[in-house]
Parts: C-alpha cells; structure tokens; sequence
C-alpha cells in the first residue's frame, strides 16, 4: 500500500487481527518515509560537531584537533535502547463516533501500529490505558518480539471493551514519571484530552520539564469540530448522566468558537513546553497520522532525544 492508495480508517478496523492491522498501517507510513539518519551515543562513528561545554571529554576527536587547532566531537549512530511508554486514553468520551470508527479505535490502532514499530527497531515498549478507575490495564515495557502479541493482546481486550469511567490519562502520566525517574523515556498520549482541569495538559508538560520526550495524539471525531446538527437535537455527555435538548443552530457559532479556544490553548501550552502535538481527526488515514509522527521524531534535535 502506498501513500497514494490509502485505506480510510474504518476500513482499517476491519482488516484482521490487531497485529496485521498495526503492519498495514506502518507499512503505509514507512513507504512515505525516507530513514534519517539518528545521533546519540554508541559504537558506530557518524560525523563532527564542534565541541560546546557539556559535551563528554572522551568524544573529543584529539586528531581533527591537531589539524585545526579546534575542539570536535564525534557523533554516533544511536545504538542505545529506548523506553517508549504509550497512553491510552479509554474513558467514555473516547467512545463518541460520528462514522463507522469510534475515537477509542482509532487511538487504539494508531498506538498499535507504533507498538509495532517500536519492537521492529528492538526498543522497549509498554502500554498504560487508562479511563475506569476500578480497572489497572498495564503492561510494563519490554523489548521481547513475543511482547508485542502481549501488549496488542491487552490493547485489544480494552478495544474490545469499550470505554468507560472519567479518569483523565492525568494519573497514569504520574505513574510513569515515577516509574521512568531514573531513565529519560519516549512517551506518546492518545487522548481527545477533554479535561475539565487541564490536569493531562499540566502531566505532560511536567513530564517534558523532567527531560522525558513527549509526544500526543489529539485524537477528535470530525463532528466535534464541525457541529454539523440541525434540527432540535438531544445530546448526551457519555460521561456524565447529563442531557439537554437544544436546537443546534442556536449554540453552534459559540460551541465552534470555545472548541477553536481549546485547540489554541492546548497546542500553545504543550507547544511552549516542548511536547510534539499532532491533531488527528478519526476520518484520516491512519498511516498518516503515524508518518506526522515518524517524521516530526526524524526532526528532533540530538538532544531533544531520549536516552
């Protein structure tokens, strides 16, 4: 499949099991990727950059010094292992579906598909859904091949179940930054990020202060952008009992009004605080969702990165 031949999202979610689901997409998102080329620490030697205070004394190129009479270091191909933590956000909200896919899914299959790709490079990979606070869904990181059928097992199971409860990915991103403290980590939120408190917003900001590498999936239905109803209308919060009846016309211009105020807000804060943001609507192709991702991670300074 290439990037010309895209298969629409609830297509995808009809396709097999989870793990062939999670291939296609990331076959889709690689076809449109050239490799870059990924600095860090390890045994095969890459290039120069001049030396800037920090940087460790044994990577001092003595011999470029002695022609030059200055001080380089050398870069190397990254070799050591990643810890990529993925969230997933499985409250009730997550189950609102305008078309044939719900934004549970599509969260679900997107963290998948980077499961996948996270076990190919042989990097560890663990798994957090969060949403009913009775229910625990974690599956601590590992780099086994047979861990991904495990992880994916899980992450089908919470698919499968559906969503539920009003627990914000707020407390699981606390459980990580207290399970990564020692070690910078990789950790990727799929989440509509519908917060009363902005509680998730704060986590992932704090999460990037501790120098962990942060990336989200804004994941949001096309109808909670457009509010395309009309006629008196019952609406339904999926978390709370709540209910109104309303004529859509007479709210839509303020609901499209606060939704744009929240999109601005969100992707300016996590913006300012050095987390990848990607919006991602349920009606785009999945693979190229992942490819934002891919790429945006290919453009990510040497020391943005995680280690």
């Amino acid at each position: 499949m290439t990037l010309t031949q895209r298969m629409d999202p609830a297509q995808l979610a009809r396709l097999g099991s989870l793990p062939i689901k999670a291939r296609v997409i990331v076959e889709g998102a690689l076809s449109g990727l050239h490799r870059a080329s990924v600095h860090g620490a390890s045994v095969e030697f890459a290039e120069h950059k001049e030396y800037s205070p920090g940087d460790e004394l044994r990577h001092i190129d003595w011999r470029a010094y002695a022609k030059g009479d200055r001080y380089y270091v050398k870069q190397y191909e990254q070799e050591s292992q990643l810890t990529v933590y993925l969230v997933l956000d499985a409250s009730a909200s997550m189950m609102f579906a305008s078309g044939a896919i719900s934004k549970l899914e599509y969260a679900g299959l997107s963290l998948a598909a980077l499961a996948y790709l996270v076990i190919q490079q042989q990097d560890k990979v663990g798994l957090l859904a969060c949403g009913d606070r009775k229910i625990e869904t974690m599956v601590p990181p590992r780099a086994r091949t047979n861990h991904l059928h495990d992880l994916l097992s899980v992450m089908d199971q919470v698919m499968t179940r559906g969503a539920s409860g009003d627990e914000s990915p707020a407390a699981a991103l606390t459980r990580i930054a207290e399970l990564a403290r020692r070690r910078r980590a990789l950790i990727i939120v799929a989440s509509d990020l519908f917060d009363s408190d902005d509680e998730t917003v704060r986590a992932l900001c704090q999460l990037r202060a501790q120098r962990h590498d942060v990336s989200v999936l804004h994941i949001l239905d096309p109808h909670e952008r457009t509010f395309p109803y009309d006629g008196l209308t019952e609406f339904h919060s999926l978390e709370t009992p709540n209910k109104m009846i309303v004529n859509p016309s007479t709210i839509r211009r303020e609901y499209l009004e606060r939704m744009e105020q929240f999109l601005t807000k969100v992707r300016g804060t996590l913006a300012a605080a050095g987390v990848d943001y990607h919006l991602a609507g349920t009606d785009q192709p999945l693979e190229a969702t992942l490819l934002e991702v891919l790429v945006a991670r290919s453009r990510l300074q040497p020391g943005r990165r995680a280690s």
